[in-house]
Order: structure tokens, then C-alpha cells, then sequence
């Protein structure tokens, strides 16, 4: 890599650096974000109560989610910070300690998973049925919890030297592998046997073993900046504690959302255990509005990590002003679809049965007034990583506990006593826009306090 090409992020337009750092991961995650959508129709055509199932399971599924995203954003930043400060050798081991972890973590979900699937799930639903659905799809999925790590950490060591491209390919392969294989397996097509909603989890664990096949290729090869090399592997715990700095926080609001989707289910399922379904419709359709904001968020935070190690405060200001303004475009236009067609989006994952009628009705509920409150949600993602970034992950991981558990919940359960299961859906706007003022308030200030402290900086 020529020295031009390494310090791109300092030097080059900012504008276009965004662009051209983003739109591969953008492309990526708005495939991965299709993957779940595409998941979610074929095992709602092939069993409403399987898609129940699903939807009771996605909490658990989302715990593996949590510790690859918090250890991946760790990484990426700890990855960026280092090499602006053209400290290579530490990065490196960065990269070899999260490897290592990854491998790990899966190994102890693995054993987790063959023991206790069935407990985990009965705690949010008495129905046998839908225990038995969740319970034959989550315990596939962690004892493959291996394959979900290794792509979705390993992903992160080039996007914070970065390298957007490769990360991109990775997740396209696991992907849309995954998309191949659902119809496959889930159905029995060919010589696949029938497996339903069991055949959503093989596919996943097995599109995402080829997916970290080749992102652990790509990394070994000799043309990165990052140079990985077990030979000379030497375990440091501080690497451990940076990146953990900022990925812990990260990880926990992870958590956080595991554990308000499983409240929520928990809540809706007292109304009416259709309202789960139309629940978890709405968290897969959201993904495909949010996952591009999370794909401009991997060029963002490497520019802003790169250039406050870099002592660059001009540049970060930038980069912060068009990251807003694209991730509200984001959100902007997912608002517009869920308001004008989300009875066509709801029909996506169900068959013609007449029983479907009250899942219209309720999904389409859900998406138009959760959806209010979109054209926010952009810029405070935004503002979330910015937080990230500059290596401060509790300031995100406490706006992500008012938002989801401080408020959501409560307001929640509240207006559902007062209102019924519809009533409900208005306490994602209301928790999103108390808890985006709180961030803009806190970044502004966190901002002023970081930008007069590089100034003075330069000028001693």
C-alpha cells in the first residue's frame, strides 16, 4: 500500500473519502439487511406460528449480534486511533487478539446453546408450539455461533486500516448464499429435505462459514496494512481493555436491544401473540432502513478516529456535517415507504390464509406509527458512533439505555394499559425523540470541549 493510499483519511476530500469508504459497506449491509428480510418471508409463507417463532428467537440471535458488533466497533476504532498515530505493530496485534476471541466466544455460545435453548426460550411465551419453533432454530444458530463471529469481527480489521471493499465482498457472499439456500432448505427443494424453519438456521450457519473463510484469507494476505502474524503472537491485556474501551459499551447496547425486543415481546404477547409477529415483521423491515446508516457508519467512524488521533479538528467537523445529512437522507426515505405502502410490506410475509387478516391489520399499524419518528433516528446513529469514534463509548451506551430501556419499555407497558396493543407502537417516536435531544445536547458539548483542546494544542 503506497504511502498516499495509507493517508487518504487525513488527506483526501472529505466528501468523496465518505463516499468511497462507505458505499461498499452500505451495499453490503443493505444486502445483509434483505438476507433478513427474504428469511422472514419464507418462513412466514411456510408457517405463521414458525414465524412467531423466529420473532421470539431474534432476541437471543441478537445476544451473538451484541458481543461481534461491540468487539468489532472496539477493534475498528482501537485499529483507526492506532495507525493515524502510525503506531502499525499494535494494530496488528489488535487484529490477532480479536481472531483469537472470536473463536472463543463461539466455542462457550456453542456449549450454551446445546443446553439450555429450550429454557431461554420458554421464558418469553407459555405457547408449546412457538417454544418448539424458537427452541430447533435458535440452538442450530449457537451452535454455529462460531460462524456468525468470525465474519462479523474479522469484517472490522480492515474497515478500521480502511479497506471497505473487502468487508463488502464478505458479507455479499454470506449473504446472498444465504438467500440461495433459504428456499432450499427451508421448503425442500431438489435433493434438500424439508426442514422448515430448523433449514433457516443451517443456511445461515452455513452462509456465514464461507462468508469468514474468505474475510480470514483475505486478512493473512501480505498487501494489508494490517499484518497478522501468530508467530510473533504475544498476549497483551491492555490491547484487551482498548479495545473494550469503546466495544464494551457498544456490546451492552447491544444487549440493551436484545433485551427490549424480548420485553416487548413479553409486553405485545400479554394482547395478543399475533402482535409478536407483526413485531418482528417490523424489526426486519427496519433493518433495511437502518443497515445503510450502519454501512455509512463504518467509512465514518475510521475518518473521524483517524483524524482526531491525527489532531485534525477541521476535517472531523466535516466529516460529522455530511454524515448527518446522509443518514437523515437514509431514514427520511425509509419513513416515506413504511407510510405510503405498509400493508403491501406486511403481505410480504404471509400467505393467502384468511387467519393473516389480523396481521395485516396490526403490521400495518405498527409500521406507520413507528416509523414517525425516522427522519431523527439518521442523525442520532450518527451522533452515537461519533461518540465511538473518538474512543467515548459510554456516553452511547448511555443514551442507548434512556432510549430502550429508561423509556421505551415503560412507555410500553404504559400506554398499552391505557390504550391497548396499538397504543403501543407510539412509544418508539416518543422514546426516540426525548433521547435524540439529550445526544445532540451532550455531543455539542463533548464536541466543543475535544475541538478547543486540539486547537490549543496546536498552536503550543
Amino acid at each position: 500500500m503506497d504511502r498516499e493510499n495509507k493517508n487518504r483519511m487525513g488527506t483526501e476530500a472529505i466528501v468523496p473519502l465518505l463516499f468511497k469508504l462507505s458505499i461498499p459497506s452500505i451495499l453490503s449491509m443493505a444486502i445483509q439487511a434483505l438476507y433478513n428480510i427474504v428469511d422472514s418471508i419464507y418462513i412466514g409463507n411456510y408457517d405463521q406460528q414458525a414465524l412467531t417463532g423466529l420473532s421470539i428467537a431474534f432476541p437471543i440471535q441478537m445476544i451473538l449480534i451484541a458481543i461481534a458488533v461491540g468487539t468489532g466497533i472496539g477493534t475498528s476504532s482501537l485499529i483507526s486511533r492506532e495507525l493515524g498515530k502510525g503506531n502499525r505493530k499494535k494494530a496488528s496485534n489488535a487484529a490477532e487478539h480479536v481472531l483469537l476471541l472470536s473463536i472463543v466466544y463461539g466455542i462457550v455460545l456453542a456449549i450454551l446453546g446445546s443446553l439450555f435453548s429450550r429454557n431461554i426460550i420458554s421464558i418469553f411465551t407459555n405457547n408449546v408450539d412457538i417454544i418448539d419453533y424458537g427452541t430447533r432454530y435458535i440452538r442450530i444458530i449457537l451452535i454455529g455461533s462460531t460462524a456468525m463471529f468470525v465474519p462479523m469481527i474479522a469484517n472490522n480489521i480492515l474497515r478500521g486500516e480502511g479497506n471497505t471493499l473487502v468487508p463488502m465482498i464478505s458479507m455479499l457472499i454470506g449473504s446472498i448464499i444465504n438467500i440461495i439456500l433459504d428456499p432450499f432448505m427451508i421448503f425442500g427443494i431438489g435433493i434438500f429435505p424439508e426442514w422448515g424453519i430448523e433449514g433457516a438456521a443451517v443456511a445461515t450457519v452455513v452462509s456465514r462459514l464461507l462468508s469468514g473463510i474468505f474475510i480470514v484469507f483475505m486478512i493473512f494476505k501480505a498487501d494489508n496494512e494490517i499484518n497478522v502474524n501468530f508467530n510473533k503472537f504475544v498476549f497483551n491485556i491492555n490491547i484487551i481493555k482498548d479495545i473494550y474501551i469503546v466495544g464494551f459499551p457498544a456490546m451492552v447496547m447491544q444487549f440493551l436491544a436484545s433485551f427490549m425486543i424480548g420485553g416487548l415481546n413479553i409486553i405485545v404477547g400479554t394482547y395478543n401473540e399475533t402482535a409478536i409477529a407483526a413485531l418482528g415483521i417490523y424489526f426486519r423491515l427496519q433493518s433495511f432502513v437502518f443497515m445503510p446508516v450502519f454501512g455509512l457508519n463504518q467509512g465514518y467512524m475510521p475518518i473521524i478516529g483517524y483524524n482526531y488521533g491525527h489532531n485534525n479538528p477541521e476535517r472531523m467537523k466535516k466529516a460529522i456535517k455530511y454524515g448527518f445529512i446522509v443518514a437523515f437522507t437514509f431514514t427520511t426515505l425509509g419513513f416515506i415507504l413504511f407510510q405510503t405502502i405498509p400493508t403491501h410490506l406486511i403481505k410480504l410475509f404471509i400467505s393467502n390464509s384468511e387467519d393473516s387478516e389480523e396481521l395485516i391489520l396490526l403490521g400495518s399499524k405498527a409500521l406507520t406509527t413507528i416509523s414517525i419518528a425516522f427522519p431523527i433516528i439518521g442523525p442520532a446513529i450518527i451522533g452515537s458512533t461519533t461518540f465511538q469514534a473518538i474512543g467515548k463509548g459510554l456516553p452511547s451506551l448511555t443514551l442507548s439505555f434512556l432510549r430502550q430501556i429508561i423509556l421505551l419499555l415503560p412507555l410500553a407497558y404504559i400506554l398499552g394499559k391505557i390504550g391497548g396493543v396499538n397504543n403501543i407502537w407510539y412509544s418508539f417516536p416518543l422514546s426516540e425523540f426525548i433521547s435524540s435531544l439529550v445526544m445532540v445536547f451532550w455531543l455539542r458539548r463533548a464536541l466543543k470541549n475535544i475541538f478547543e483542546d486540539m486547537n490549543n494544542t496546536k498552536k503550543s
